[in-house]
């Protein structure tokens, strides 16, 4: 839109601050959200990012480099970090939902408010009692479950490509300095999240998914929720306290041990692969989909 079309609108404020900016926070978020925390959008960026660039693995490897790459990329969490990504995720989700950002304002408004984000730091389930909380946990519930079983299917096909690249003479020789490829997989966890120029565009593109089914609301969705609630509310602070869930710490912990322990047993390339489609992605994308209140499904057969 150029300065001219602005001008000739002038009198309308809301397209004037589309003219103004090209945010895309505003671009991408209902006009009843409001804007979150900065904090709380680097973790939910933190989540996305690696659950994106997880799914964009391909099975199609052609050497040791390839396979090298890869493992970059599936080691590139922390599980503490991609726990409380995933509730500041689900969070972001909450917010689209205009009922409920509505409803948590006219209930701080209303006899009680005043200690409503105490009680929600206390109790993150009473979250499901405030007007239009359903719906948000719903929104939460499904853009979790999109990106833990999308993760999880493109796992599958890492791993089946573990069984069928054993034909090839390159796969079954012997990795190359595997305690030092090792230590370089767990240095890329402790390193951390960097924000690239795309990633906070790529999550509110993520999180504007329409609703989802109403569902039972899981202790990761709930927290989800009440962490959306006090974002409304303007209390930042408080809602750290909600970023870890017991249930999914385990299993996002057990899942990076499991990818170590692995890596540190594999001998050819092959079986790098195996423990980058298991431990890597499968793993990881259960429990953010068991998080969302999907059932464990039963075992892939190789």
């Amino acid at each position: 839109m150029n300065l001219k079309t602005c001008a000739a609108i002038a009198g309308f404020a809301l397209a004037l601050g589309a003219c103004a900016t090209h945010s895309v926070r505003q671009a991408a978020a209902p006009a009843a959200a409001p804007a979150p925390d900065r904090r709380l959008e680097i973790q939910a960026q933190a989540f996305e990012s690696f659950m994106r660039r997880g799914r964009t693995i391909s099975p199609n490897f052609a050497g040791p480099a390839q396979v090298s790459d890869a493992l970059a990329t599936g080691a590139a969490y922390e599980p503490v970090a991609l726990e409380s990504g995933m509730i500041a995720y689900a969070a972001l989700a909450a917010l689209q939902e205009p009922d409920f950002v509505a409803g948590v304002r006219a209930q701080a408004r209303g006899r009680g408010g005043g200690g409503l984000a105490r009680r929600l730091t206390a109790r993150p389930d009473l979250a499901g009692q405030l007007p239009g909380a359903p719906a948000a946990a719903a929104r939460a519930s499904a853009a979790l479950s999109h990106q833990g079983e999308a993760l999880d299917a493109e796992g599958g096909r890492v791993k089946a490509a573990a069984y069928g690249i054993q034909r090839q003479a390159w796969a079954r020789s012997k990795v190359a300095d595997p305690r030092g490829r090792l230590e370089r997989v767990k240095q890329i966890a402790r390193t951390g999240y960097r924000p690239a120029d795309e990633d906070r565009a790529q999550l509110y593109r993520a999180v504007i998914q329409g609703p989802g089914r109403s569902a039972p609301a899981t202790p990761a969705v709930q927290r989800g929720v009440a962490l959306a609630a006090l974002s409304v509310l303007g209390d930042h602070d408080s809602g750290q306290a909600l970023a870890s869930e017991p249930h999914s710490a385990m299993c996002l912990r057990l899942a990076k041990l499991n990818f170590h322990q692995c890596l540190a047993s594999a001998g050819p390339y092959y079986e790098d692969i195996y423990c980058l489609g298991q431990h890597a992605m499968i793993d990881p994308g259960r429990c953010v989909a068991e998080a969302a209140g999907a059932s464990r499904p039963a075992p892939r057969r190789p």
